[in-house]
């Protein structure tokens, strides 16, 4: 349904009504965990409607608003580089020994396997397979080079090859079947 320009206003109900599940699915993507990704989700609405703008319809909204919490993201990941980065200077080193080890289980699903990836490589994964951009769109959204891109793709996707132990038959030409099976904490294959 397209607006008049000036009804911005019925475009964010529509996409909050209609769309909010799915745009919190896609920040779950990004995110370890869905309270982050509605938190991601309510930032990117208050960014891109705050502002004027010709949003006339819910489908050039809704694009805007996955755009809106690519970068929200990727900007929170670099804060959080920089912060912890220069974290020590502000920690006792009594203190630094006793935090706990923040090391994943191996994952037993998609969205828990996406979230032991590195953020560099859960978000090159996430606009390739999920957002299906090309490489170099992938590129040009995380501000890196293609090489870069291709890299975390290679690495992302052998990780999650093993972490969900992924098997892919090609049994008859132009056929493809893939199995999953989830991986326990021991690293071996419950099937």
């Amino acid at each position: 349904m397209r607006y008049p320009v000036a009804d911005w206003q019925a475009v964010l109900e529509e996409v909050v009504r209609e769309r909010h599940p799915a745009l919190v699915g896609y920040a779950c993507l990004f995110t370890t965990d869905r309270p982050a990704a509605e938190d991601l989700v309510q930032d990117a609405l208050v960014r891109t409607f705050s502002r004027p703008r010709t949003l006339t319809d819910r489908h050039t909204a809704e694009g805007y608003v996955r755009e809106v919490i690519r970068t929200t993201f990727l900007d929170q990941l670099r804060k959080k580089r920089t912060w912890t980065s220069r974290a020590h200077l502000f920690v006792q080193p009594e203190a630094a020994a006793d935090t706990p080890d923040r090391s994943a289980a191996a994952a037993v699903d998609v969205q828990s396997a996406l979230n032991a990836l590195p953020a560099r490589e859960r978000a090159c994964v996430v606009l390739r397979f999920f957002d299906d951009l090309p490489v170099a769109d992938v590129a040009q959204a995380l501000g890196i080079s293609q090489g870069a891109v291709k890299r975390y793709l290679s690495d992302g996707t052998a990780k999650l090859r093993l972490s969900l132990d992924v098997t892919v038959r090609l049994d008859e030409p132009g056929t493809t079947s893939v199995a999953v099976h989830p991986v326990t904490r021991t690293g071996r294959s419950q099937s």
